[in-house]
């Protein structure tokens, strides 16, 4: 068959997404269905995360619960996904195969490639500096800036409050 298959979305109990992926191509193998179903994968994104003053890149399911399966759809094909241990079904009406758009497509695997960035403290939030000559003053967020991976600080220094920016890894969230 030199068929295109098309991309379909499949629902899967939550923290199972990589089971379901790795059976579904270990029946294609066993089974040769390579023409039939030709691509599995689980939607992830890498994201930067910054903790306590420690940055570590972490990557993250985009959609948990939720599997891409590029495919197409015959009676083996449906059988095989449909009856794979952890998966509940297909996404569309009546559990019936949908395929996704071109722009779905696009979008889903457009994915930001820069990386995002998470920090676990808000505007508002008291946060101790680190690593600077401020070292063990406390801040209150004034603004955060992902994009520059920066933090706008209002700091108390000798009874004056004295706005300073910084970078994310030098700030840790103080637990009230």
């Amino acid at each position: 068959m030199s068929e295109a298959g098309k991309w379909y979305v499949i629902h899967t109990y939550s923290g199972y997404e990589n089971k379901v992926a790795q059976n579904i191509e270990k029946v294609v193998e066993n089974r040769k269905l390579h023409d039939l179903i030709q691509e599995v994968r689980v939607p992830t994104e890498k994201v930067t995360e910054i903790t306590d003053g420690k940055t570590k890149e972490i990557e993250r399911k985009t959609y948990p619960g939720y599997v891409l399966v590029k495919m197409i759809v015959t009676d083996d094909s449906w059988y095989v996904v449909r009856n794979t241990r952890g998966c509940t079904g297909f996404v569309g009406p009546a559990s019936e195969p949908t395929p996704l758009s071109e722009e779905e497509v696009k979008s889903l695997f457009g994915i930001d490639v820069s990386s995002s960035v998470e920090v676990n403290f808000g505007v508002g939030d008291r946060v101790q500096i680190s690593g600077t000559a401020m070292d063990g003053f406390i801040g209150v967020v004034q603004n955060i800036n992902i994009d520059d991976r920066s933090v706008d600080l209002l700091v108390s220094m000798f009874g004056r409050e004295t706005p300073t920016t910084l970078p994310l890894s030098q700030v840790i969230k103080v637990d009230d």
